[in-house]
């Protein structure tokens, strides 16, 4: 696993920022800015700590793909922590065999910081080897969408 950190500064109170990042009262503000990753990116589940949540998508064949994970820890306001145990595949969850191993126990943190009204938001991601490139292409474009729309 390759570890990989993203920051953006927001010019918006925290509380704003983790509501509009994780969707708390509007699904679609969670939506929009991890539209970069895949325009029919979602999740289903809770942000509660211990709960299961599936990141998905529909991919260029119309099946469902992404994620099955846990949160890990969820402090409001100030850290989330989303660990992944496998893999949706055409509908289908996988958490065991090869695919998944590579992925397994990979962590996506986020840490949140105010001062005066700006808010850092700093992302530490664990990703496999295949996935570096992709992930330092598109996370600092969904950042400065969730930029975009937190500074509205």
């Amino acid at each position: 696993m390759k570890k990989l950190q993203f920051k953006v500064s927001i010019n918006a109170p925290v509380t704003k920022i983790y509501d509009f990042m994780l969707g708390i009262n509007n699904k679609s503000t969670y939506e929009q800015w991890t539209s970069l990753f895949n325009p029919t990116s979602t999740y289903e589940g809770s942000w509660d700590k211990g709960n299961k949540m599936l990141f998905i998508g529909v991919d260029e064949k119309s099946e469902k793909g992404g994620m099955v994970s846990r949160i890990a820890e969820n402090i409001p306001n100030q850290f989330v922590s989303i660990q992944h145990y496998g893999l949706v595949k055409a509908d289908k969850e996988i958490t065991a065999g090869p695919e998944v191993e590579k992925w397994a126990n990979g962590f996506e943190n986020y840490s949140f910081e105010e001062n005066n009204g700006t808010t850092i938001v700093t992302v530490d991601l664990d990703t496999t080897e295949d996935f570096v490139d992709y992930m330092n292409q598109h996370f600092p474009k969904a950042l400065d969408k969730l930029k975009e729309l937190c500074e509205k």
